[in-house]
């Protein structure tokens, strides 16, 4: 009877399920601002990059994803740019990379004083988005754009364990 409850136990718990193959996308901007008219600013080109960088960093770390390289999509992710305004782009390229998962992601820029953090994570398969978080932050230096991504990472993408794939 012991060995049939560990059995069951063991084929249920979402610990033993296989990490889902991950794609994530560059985080872009949506300049609402002002200063939006005059095109990207170095600083903010910077950014940009380090936030994609840090929310890599933080996903790869969790046991629940394995990330895959999207650069063998690159042609397709210009191509299709801006992401967040490509109506779904996001799967076709999760799909052609392999991944079960694909994460996708924006700062919207009201003002040089007010950011907001956008994240998705959408299965490739269905289309359906099975997480995401936003968050507010106040100041743009690169302190408040990690601080930005740790948040929604920490307290919405990983708060709980993800779905398992059926």
């Amino acid at each position: 009877m012991r060995i049939l409850a560990m059995l069951a136990f063991l084929l249920v718990t979402p610990a033993w399920a296989a990490p889902a193959k991950t794609a994530v996308l560059d985080i872009e901007l949506l300049d609402m601002s002002q200063e939006g008219e005059r095109g990207r600013r170095p600083d903010e080109t910077q950014r940009l990059a380090l936030a994609s960088q840090e929310l890599r960093r933080l996903l790869g770390a969790s046991d629940q994803l394995a990330l895959v390289d999207i650069a063998p999509q690159a042609a397709a992710i210009e191509a299709k740019s801006p992401i967040l305004k490509c109506n779904g782009c996001e799967e076709d390229i999760g799909k052609a990379l392999g991944a079960d998962l694909v994460v996708s992601g924006y700062v919207q820029k009201t003002s040089n004083l007010i950011l907001s953090f956008v994240v998705t994570v959408k299965d490739v398969g269905t289309g359906k988005v099975i997480r995401g978080g936003q968050v507010d932050i106040r100041g743009n230096d690169d302190g408040t754009w990690l601080r930005g991504v740790r948040w929604i990472v920490k307290n919405r993408l990983l708060a709980e364990p993800l779905p398992v794939r059926t």
